[in-house]
């Protein structure tokens, strides 16, 4: 299998849709696979309005069919909506070429919050864009079901993986603070809900791991939290394992990586009973969900860590890559190109 992955999401962003395809590509030497990228490497770019650190791809259709031609892939898969997603959707239509495409992020949510855009009308774009492939990934079975009722097809699982060796129990806690910590790991943007976490009553201290749009909102309204930036690898690693609590306040996450991150680290999640937590935690017994995420996150302090790590030990990167790699070759090795799969370029909303 020659794959190309066609992804706006890339360095350096840091994100869940570029640490899986980063993984992706590691592993698929293990299936039988070389994968190639198609990113915004290529391309001129400008910043994206109100997410100035996100840059959109300013992307020609031509560009895109001639380097699908010199990379000569046996089977594509576009991994997000963005203009390379649809400039390499539009190319595989028009030239016959069977795909597949992933499903990261709830973007109807997430605009809504920040545009006055209907979620059904995001939808609905969305919608066309992922019945065009051969199927759609999602990583989780609400989401799965989700989708399913607003008319996606041809949906197929595809979990995420944890480096277990890197996010692990510690002995040393390198954060000065009073305890308990409570850490969030993610972007500092109002689609993440963090605000829900930062508001609350907890004793110890507050930590976030990340950077975005609300950042120095946020620091000088919760001045005793303490923000941390931007963190990777080992850095990131020995903070989770200096924490207690894991606190996720997001409702929008359609799975959320730093959840295996945190429960590898030995970490309790405390989160609402929603898409991503839910499926992820579960009945584990390695978290509390419910709709008090204060009394969830003092709750959370007293579930053992060794638990938290023996579960986080069964996402593996392993698994994650045979069900992505099957799932591309099952759906496009098998499966006709019809008219219905053939569909029509997807109609962008506008904005209102």
């Amino acid at each position: 299998m020659r794959l190309l992955i066609a992804t706006d999401a890339w360095r350096p962003q840091i994100n869940g849709v570029v640490r899986s395809l980063e993984y992706m590509a590691e592993m698929a030497p293990g299936f039988g696979a070389e994968v190639s990228f198609l990113t915004p490497e290529r391309f001129r770019s400008f910043p994206m309005p109100t997410y100035p650190e996100i840059r959109l791809s300013v992307v020609a259709p031509g560009q895109v069919r001639r380097f699908i031609e010199a990379a000569d892939p046996t089977h594509i898969h576009i991994a997000t909506e963005g203009p390379i997603g649809l400039a390499t959707r539009r190319a595989c239509l028009k030239d016959g070429r069977a795909f597949t495409t992933s499903y990261h992020t709830r973007f109807p949510e997430y605009l809504s919050a920040r545009m006055p855009i209907p979620e059904g009308l995001t939808y609905r774009f969305l919608r066309q864009f992922h019945n065009g492939g051969r199927a759609v990934m999602v990583s989780t079975p609400s989401l799965e079901s989700e989708l399913g009722a607003r008319g996606f097809r041809n949906i197929l699982r595809w979990t995420r993986g944890v480096d277990t060796t890197l996010f692990r129990p510690r002995r040393e806690r390198i954060i000065d603070a009073p305890g308990p910590l409570f850490l969030f790991v993610g972007r500092v943007a109002v689609e993440k809900n963090i605000e829900a976490f930062l508001a609350l009553d907890l004793p110890g201290t507050k930590l976030v791991v990340g950077d975005g749009p609300a950042r120095a909102v946020l620091a000088r309204k919760y001045p005793d939290v303490r923000f941390l930036g931007v963190l990777s690898g080992e850095e990131l690693a020995r903070i989770y394992a200096s924490a207690d609590v894991f606190v996720f306040p997001s409702l929008t996450d359609t799975f959320g990586i730093v959840l295996l991150e945190a429960l590898a680290s030995g970490l309790p999640i405390a989160a609402f009973p929603v898409t991503g937590p839910a499926d992820v935690v579960g009945g584990s017994g390695c978290g509390v969900l419910g709709d008090d995420l204060r009394q969830g996150a003092l709750a959370a302090l007293d579930i053992p860590k060794t638990r938290c790590r023996a579960y986080g030990e069964t996402f593996t990167w392993r698994e994650s890559a045979r069900q992505f790699f099957s799932n591309i070759a099952i759906a496009c090795d098998t499966a006709p190109l019809t008219s219905e799969t053939a569909g029509a370029r997807p109609s962008v909303p506008a904005v209102a």
